[in-house]
């Protein structure tokens, strides 16, 4: 598959963390995501709206990784000045850690997270996407969770 790339080369936002990814955690992302829409299929708009509410809360793989690098960057931080200043170094390699994150889409943590479950904004916004459709929002219909996921995904 030909990921797409920004004009200095890398991968866009929505593909590094997947690339980064393994088929194996991708593909329990995706039947997971699967799995939460089934039982909206024939569901009631408030039910289908509730669901997309709790998806709104979501915390994505960016988040995640974004509060996780503070934590520890801070726990660093206070080791630095309250033991040791060689503690200092963990902040240090946390923000190198972030930084090629946000240009490569990978970095230490990002595996666990995902064996974890941890989606990406765009696979949340695919279960939002297909969660409408079931609910009529378009003139796209879907039988099914795994025709509406297709459909979310194919726009």
């Amino acid at each position: 598959m030909d990921i797409p790339r920004n004009d200095y080369g890398f991968p866009g936002t929505d593909e590094r963390v997947p690339r980064h990814t393994s088929d194996s955690s991708n593909a329990r992302i995706h039947e997971r995501t699967l799995q939460n829409l089934r039982p909206f299929v024939r569901a009631l708009k408030p039910a289908i709206n509730a669901r997309i509410a709790e998806l709104h809360r979501e915390w994505d793989i960016e988040r995640t990784l974004e509060a996780n690098a503070a934590a520890v960057a801070l726990f660093g931080v206070a080791l630095g000045v309250g033991i040791d200043r060689r503690f200092l170094a963990i902040p240090a390699l946390v923000a190198g850690f972030l930084f090629q994150h946000a240009v490569q889409g990978w970095c230490p943590p990002l595996p666990v997270f995902r064996r974890l479950g941890v989606r990406t904004s765009a696979e949340i916004h695919a279960e939002i996407l297909a969660l409408r459709i079931l609910r009529d929002d378009f003139s796209a219909k879907a039988r099914g969770a795994e025709a509406a996921l297709s459909l979310a995904l194919s726009h």
